[in-house]
């Protein structure tokens, strides 16, 4: 437990074992209301993710799905739980879900990861985070939750040693994001990278094509080839033009 006086552990602590809260949000509550257990159960209750979410649960949901030889849920553990929530593990929730988690590595959640995401959601149970997919779909469509999703997809899908992210990943994590964006160049995009590329992908060159999907238009009638793109963008619309994907008026 964090260092504190006796006093204030002792509400800690009487927090914790009547909501079934976690240290954290014990200490948030408490926080809030000025360290007046009352006015903590008043934040606490107040929090719908707060009156539905148990430690004990948690953990023991935690303990389904983790290694029995160590401390961390991995690819078996993760598949299980697909199985539950009833979705494909390459669903597109799952990264969704990663996102809440702050997973650092695909097919991985630590125990932190794992309990504060669930919080985050504001779910405790399998029944519970299955009923939540409908909306956790949803966050996609927000223009600034799908921003941040993309760009934690890159460090998420990336081996942990490289600061590159492989062809063949990036090129699976854009059909399944971009795709989400309904943008039609998407398949000329992977093709070119096949043809032309065949290297690994940059940080600047995954959050550029982000920004090129969402403010040139498909025909490219409002590229500027001044523009500071980097220069693998440049040489898609050069491969675009020469293939007779798009044509430019002069």
């Amino acid at each position: 437990m964090h260092k504190l006086g006796r006093g204030t552990r002792d509400k800690v602590q009487q927090f914790m074992t009547i909501t079934g809260a976690s240290e954290n949000v014990a200490l948030q509550s408490l926080k809030a209301s000025d360290w007046h257990l009352e006015g903590a159960f008043d934040v606490f209750y107040s929090q719908p993710q707060g009156a539905v979410t148990n430690s004990r649960h948690l953990e023991e949901l935690y303990n389904i799905y983790k290694e029995p030889d160590a401390d961390m849920i991995m690819v078996e553990g993760i598949s299980q739980l697909c199985e539950d929530l009833l979705v494909d593990p390459q669903d597109i929730v799952m990264l969704v879900i990663s996102w809440h988690m702050k997973a650092s590595t695909m097919c991985e959640f630590s125990h932190e990861e794992f309990i504060g995401g669930l919080q985050s959601i504001g779910v405790d149970s399998i029944e519970m985070l299955r009923e939540k997919l409908p909306s956790l779909r949803a966050e996609l469509k927000d223009d600034q939750k799908f921003r941040e999703i993309y760009n934690f997809a890159f460090s998420w899908a990336k081996e942990k040693s490289q600061k590159s992210l492989s062809l063949e990943t990036a090129i699976g994590m854009w059909q399944l994001l971009i795709n989400e964006r309904r943008w039609p160049l998407i398949d000329s995009w992977c093709q070119f990278l096949l043809v032309r590329h065949n290297k690994a992908i940059s940080r600047d060159t995954w959050s550029q094509l982000l920004e090129f999907v969402k403010t040139i238009d498909p025909q490219l009638t409002n590229y500027d080839e001044e523009g500071a793109w980097p220069y693998l963008i440049d040489e898609f619309v050069e491969y675009l033009i020469e293939n007779g994907v798009v044509r430019r008026s002069k």
